[in-house]
């Protein structure tokens, strides 16, 4: 399926405004919920298991880029969340995800 399929079989995430993500404690990126991101948030988020995403759950995510997995492997760099994976799976590490809400007006 493409991208834009597999996005639509997501839960939505509007309610988040970034996902910050950790390796062995340190910072090992963001994603925030804006245009050019909010695909790889939703899919990020979606593969998370308690707030985890291990080598089994990047390839979950990676089936769900579609097209654009083959455009990262051929050109890397600019897919920087695909790659991110990519690596993860490489090193079979674990990125710890942190969910930050979208801000309410109280």
């Amino acid at each position: 399926m493409s991208f834009a399929e597999n996005l639509a079989s997501l839960p939505p995430a509007g309610h988040l405004a970034a996902l910050e993500l950790f390796e062995h404690g340190e910072p090992a990126g963001r994603i925030e919920n804006r245009p050019g991101q909010a695909g790889s948030l939703r899919i990020y988020h979606a593969v998370a298991v308690n707030g985890r995403i291990d080598a089994e759950a990047a390839r979950r995510a990676l089936g769900l880029y579609g097209e654009h997995l083959a455009d990262a492997e051929a050109n890397p760099g600019r897919h920087p969340n695909i790659d991110r994976l990519l690596a993860l799976i490489g090193r079979d590490a674990v990125l710890v995800v942190v969910a930050k809400p979208v801000a309410t007006a109280d």
